[in-house]
């Protein structure tokens, strides 16, 4: 009977995933699946190695926040509006975008039951998943719809340096990644469909062929005789015919890339509530200082007058 239900339950939960996927599960997983961080120590976030446009993305963070609180961390993701991409299977598809939001240590993803109506509200349709078991100050959010998640807010909740002797009141960095539309390479080192090909040799293009998946294969004949083969997946637009004259590195193709990733690093002050009541005991105290330095000048000033000084 045991292992009866545990096989339902397993295949009970293949077909939900594979049915209906969440959008969390999609590319990633390949940045979680083969560096341990997404930042490397150069500082550069591991989506550029697959993401090689470059975008703006922008970010706003309060200045600084108090212990044990929850706040907001929004990252923008701007892109002109209505862009269709090249999907995998060549057709064309909605721009998809996506974050990560790489959080000082201590600092996590908020716990729902502290949300406020606002940050449900803005946060409606988003999946937000940690990077691993290990690093729940590391968010990663997408892919999502382009058109109407070119805003997506992160609650944040801070530490609290009185319960937790590990964290400090202080200036901390977080580092945050924006990205709209697919990679122009794999993991693996291949070229995606979302990219310029070009020629490796030199030559004239002896025939183009069409291949039932729509692909090309391009048949280059050098200046030997000799015929080397170009192969374009489906998607990208050819520029080229045949008998025309290339040389290595020539484009073969248009450039069907409309995305890109952008990345930026803001800073957090964690505020120690002594120290602004300290700041504000300050500025009183200055302010009665001068109000006194005042009133004694005017006193001064009254004895002279009397005096005939």
């Amino acid at each position: 009977m045991k292992k009866t239900t545990f096989f339902l339950c397993t295949m009970l939960l293949i077909s939900s995933i594979v049915i209906f996927p969440r959008s969390s599960f999609a590319y990633p997983f390949w940045a979680q699946q083969n560096y341990e961080s997404p930042r490397e120590a150069t500082g550069k976030i591991v989506c550029a190695n697959c993401h090689l446009a470059q975008m703006p993305t922008i970010a706003e963070v309060p200045q600084s926040v108090g212990a044990d609180s929850v706040f907001k961390a929004v990252v923008k993701i701007p892109y002109k509006d209505d862009i269709k991409e090249i999907g995998a299977d060549g057709s064309e598809v909605p721009l998809q975008v996506g974050a990560v939001v790489m959080l000082p240590d201590g600092f996590k993803l908020a716990p729902q039951e502290r949300w406020t109506d606002e940050i449900k509200e803005e946060t409606e349709g988003v999946y937000f998943t940690n990077y691993s078991e290990e690093k729940d100050n590391i968010i990663l959010v997408g892919p999502l719809p382009g058109d109407t998640n070119k805003e997506i807010v992160f609650p944040v909740l801070s530490p609290n340096p009185a319960t937790n002797k590990d964290y400090h009141y202080g200036k901390y960095s977080l580092h945050i990644g924006g990205n709209r539309g697919r990679g122009q390479v794999y993991p693996t080192g291949d070229k995606s469909n979302n990219v310029i090909f070009t020629s490796t040799s030199s030559g004239t293009i002896n025939s183009i062929e069409t291949n039932e998946d729509g692909s090309y294969q391009i048949n280059i004949e050098n200046e030997n005789g000799e015929i080397f083969t170009e192969v374009v997946p489906v998607g990208p637009e050819l520029i080229v015919r045949e008998q025309d004259q290339i040389s290595a590195g020539d484009p073969l193709t248009n450039d069907p890339n409309v995305g890109g990733f952008g990345q930026l690093d803001a800073e957090v002050v964690l505020q120690s509530p002594y120290r602004i009541i300290g700041l504000i005991a300050f500025f009183i105290g200055v302010g009665l200082t001068q109000i006194l330095l005042v009133l004694k000048k005017k006193q001064v000033e009254k004895v002279q007058a009397a005096e005939g000084v």
